[in-house]
This record gives C-alpha cells, structure tokens and sequence, in this order.
C-alpha cells in the first residue's frame, strides 16, 4: 500500500523532468535557428525612423528634408546652395540595400517623355526623330557609391524605376552596358502606393530587383567608384511658384543595409 504513492511521485518526477528537458531542447533549437537566421540576413538599418541620424541633411536645407511619421519624406525645395542630396555619413563597397519608397504625387506634367527600347535607345517616329510623350511625373533615385552617373532610378517614365540613367545614356558605354542598365520589365505600383527595391552592389556588377521581380539583372557599371555613400536624389525646380522640371515628390522608409565580404 505504501508503495503505490511513492510509484505515483515517481512517474511524476519523470513526466516532469521531461517536460523540463524537452523545454529546453526547443530552446536551445530556437536560438540556434535565430542565431543562423542573424547569421545569414545581418541588415543593419540606415534610417531609424524617427529622425536623419546617420544621414548628411545639405547645409542651408532649412527642414525640407524631414522625418514624418516614420518616413524621411522631401517637398523638392530644399534651399541648400549647393547638393542637395540626403548622403548617408557612412560610405559602403559592395552590399545589398533594401529599402522602400513612393511617389506622393505628379504635379508636373513632363511633355519630353521618351519610348526607350530594350537595349536602351529610343524609339524613333516616321521623321527618324525620337517619339515624345506627356506624363505626370515625379523623379527621384538612389545615388551608389556617391556617384551621381550610378542612379538607380525613381520616376514615372514607361520604361519603369531601376533604370541607371548615367549609363544607358553615355553615348561612350558598350551596347550591351546601355542594355543591361535599361529594366527588363516594368514593376512599378500605381503613384502613392509603396514600392520595394533590393540592389545588389557587388564590385562593378548591379541588380535591382523592383516589387519582387529582377528589373536589372547582372549589370556591369565600368569605371563606378569602388567605395562611398548612399544618396537619395534631389530632383525638381520651380519658377514663378510653378514646376519646370519633375519634382522629388517621395518618401522613402525601412532602409537597411548588409555589407558583403571583401572580394580577394
């Protein structure tokens, strides 16, 4: 009779201690999964989302580049004299960048819109002169390495955002650079909706990919700086309070950064 309540305490000190192991095995698989989780997607913000730390903001700005409600949000009137450009203070070499963006709004209408092929030249009409279209447009980018020719592009154009402006019109680069640089598809969402680039920086190679689909795929930038900051573009100019060039009418949030391993 005396050995039935202790058989029970047993058999309980047993369920217990393996409840306490089997508690402890899940734990020590948990960690080990978030530690290669971290191992394999080390991205370390750029923007904290409550103010420009780790941002340049261009001398005599006064406030037009700022943060609103979480996003670093531009009106393209900056009063800087000189670059207005929003640099990051830290300079990068090769790296994959994430981050998010969106066109507010298309005050201007830009009459000069070109049709631009797949390998990067423009459509021409009947009279051999390139065929010109008007668009609502607003225009911004992401300046690579602190070069301004190495922009990958934001704007409203038909041949869609990703597009490296300062290469596929060098009339000095090879064919196949203008056509690597121009997006292989467009992936653009509507004006005010978000949109997702990861760009990819790897010795003078670029990719893009724009909302989950490769638009630039393996493009080679010849003679882009080995090293140096991240820009977002300034873009826009107003005349007698009217635009006379498409606006940097954008905000962008959710900018992160990894840095890949030196190449040998």
């Amino acid at each position: 009779m005396e050995g039935r309540p202790l058989g029970g305490k047993a058999a309980a000190i047993r369920r217990l201690a393996g409840a306490l192991c089997a508690t402890a095995l899940a734990a020590m698989f948990a960690s080990r999964a978030a530690g290669t989780a971290a191992a394999e997607d080390p991205f370390v913000p750029l923007f904290n989302g409550r103010d420009l730390s780790g941002w340049r903001v261009p001398p005599g700005d006064d406030g037009h580049w700022k943060v609103v409600a979480g996003v670093i949000d531009y009106d393209a009137a900056s009063e800087a004299a000189g670059d207005k450009t929003l640099w990051s203070e830290k300079a990068f070499a090769d790296f994959v960048l994430r981050l998010e963006w969106r066109i507010k709004e298309t005050p201007y209408v830009n009459r000069n819109v070109p049709i631009i092929l797949p390998d990067g030249s423009l459509k021409n009409g009947p009279d051999g002169k390139p065929v010109r279209m008007a668009v609502p447009d607003s225009d911004s980018g992401v300046y690579l390495r602190g070069q301004s020719k190495a922009q990958v592009n934001i704007w409203c154009w038909p041949v869609g955002s990703g597009e490296v402006w300062g290469y596929r019109t060098d009339p000095e680069a090879p064919a196949e650079v203008r056509a690597a640089v121009t997006p292989r598809r467009i992936a653009d969402r509507n004006v005010g909706d978000w949109n997702r680039f990861e760009i990819t920086m790897a010795g003078e190679t670029l990719s893009v990919v724009l909302n989950g689909e490769t638009v630039i795929d393996g493009a080679r930038l010849p003679g882009v700086a080995a090293r140096g900051p991240i820009g977002l573009q300034h873009h826009g100019e107003r005349k007698d309070g009217a635009w006379v060039s498409p606006p940097s009418l954008v905000q962008f949030r959710g900018i992160e950064i990894r840095e890949l391993p030196a190449r040998p």
